[in-house]
């Protein structure tokens, strides 16, 4: 049988030492393509599979804007909230009078912090495109994308630590990568009374039958759930983490920006959910159609844009994900949404063609900038 130009271009991926294995999904409305090639690690210890369970890393993103939603459909936040009052750590922040200048020199913020704030990425905390700056090393030690997220403080100690830090511009000023997520699943524990892997598995993973996504892997399942590489300065694989490590328990910080791991399959059931406008197959509804309308909108400025291009390449953000605006590439398609995962990982949606496309890897981007496989994948599933 000739293989699809989905099967073929993730074989030769494999084939040429890029990945151990991928699994690869698209889905036009019913018809589902889902491809499984190579291995779950270098070794070779057991093929592929689509049930396979990888680390979402920011793909983790849109669910969690998606769960910050819900808290605004139930009417227990609204988008113009001051987080403050949920997050009182961030109530008097300062922000440092130039992006370039010193920590020190700071000013307070002119406004509070609001929900919107968080959602849009333009909360005031994250990543600019030069991590030089020197609010951006104060925030990077904080936000120690070296350390597995079993290793990072709790989330209540992690507040404290990130209110002392400067924000690198004011409240809806400027898109800035990354901490606005993990700050939403603060917001989403604190505002529900428990806890974020609580809320998620309630009110999104079971009613949409995502039995394999969550913030740790049980036992029963380590045999489906891949090892993780770092890419070698030789051009190797290095082993960077394995089923039986940083997932095998619950972490001390369940990070609403990338901790949790998760199959193609899970992520179609919640691509599919915003494709159908915030209800199930079966018809319950679970995020009204604003919301997904909201969270799938582009919400940045072109001045904004431009100025996170490092990131995004031109392209808008929603709530959690980005939307594409102008079609730059070929499967840049107007209100395409998703997002991509410094562990390999992309998903997608396309609300033109009710397309879901899903890439799960497990070797680490070496940069913001999407892989080449992932740029293949799209291509072909465009």
């Amino acid at each position: 049988m000739t293989p699809t130009p989905l099967h073929a271009t993730l074989r030769r991926y494999v084939d040429d030492g890029t990945v151990p294995g991928a699994v690869g999904l698209v889905a036009r409305g019913d018809d589902v393509e889902a491809v499984a090639v190579g291995t779950t690690d270098v070794a070779g210890s057991a093929p592929m599979a689509r049930d396979s369970i990888f680390r979402l890393a920011s793909v983790t993103k849109p669910i969690t804007a998606a769960a910050v939603l819900m808290l605004v459909d139930d009417g227990l936040v609204g988008l113009d909230d001051p987080v403050e009052r949920w997050l009182p750590e961030l109530a008097k922040p300062m922000v440092v009078r130039t992006p370039a200048g010193p920590v020190e020199d700071v000013v307070p913020a002119a406004r509070p912090v609001t929900v919107e704030d968080l959602l849009s990425f333009r909360a005031g905390w994250g990543l600019p495109g030069d991590f030089s700056l020197p609010a951006a090393q104060a925030l990077l030690a904080v936000q120690r994308h070296d350390l597995p997220f079993r290793a990072w403080p709790d989330p209540d100690s992690w507040l404290g630590l990130l209110a002392e830090v400067p924000m690198l511009h004011q409240p809806g000023e400027a898109w800035l990568y990354g901490t606005a997520s993990a700050l939403q699943g603060i917001l989403v524990a604190r505002v529900s009374g428990g806890t974020l892997p609580d809320f998620l598995a309630e009110r999104l993973f079971e009613p949409l039958g995502m039995r394999d996504t969550a913030f740790e892997v049980p036992a029963s399942k380590r045999d489906r759930f891949t090892s993780f590489y770092h890419r070698a300065e030789d051009g190797g694989l290095r082993p960077a983490d394995t089923p039986d490590g940083d997932f095998s328990g619950l972490p001390r910080f369940p990070s609403g920006g990338g901790g949790l791991v998760s199959t193609a399959d899970d992520w179609l059931a919640f691509g599919r959910l915003l494709l159908n406008a915030g209800a199930t197959a079966d018809g319950r509804r679970l995020l009204s159609a604003t919301s997904v309308s909201r969270m799938t909108t582009n919400h940045l400025t072109a001045a904004q844009r431009d100025a996170a291009g490092l990131f995004l390449e031109g392209q808008g953000w929603g709530y959690g994900g980005q939307v594409d605006v102008t079609p730059a590439d070929p499967w840049s398609v107007p209100g395409r949404y998703g997002w991509v995962g410094g562990t390999g990982t992309t998903a997608h949606i396309v609300p033109a063609t009710g397309t879901v496309t899903v890439l799960l890897t497990q070797v680490a981007m070496t940069g913001p900038a999407p892989l080449q496989v992932m740029r293949d994948f799209w291509r072909v599933t465009s």
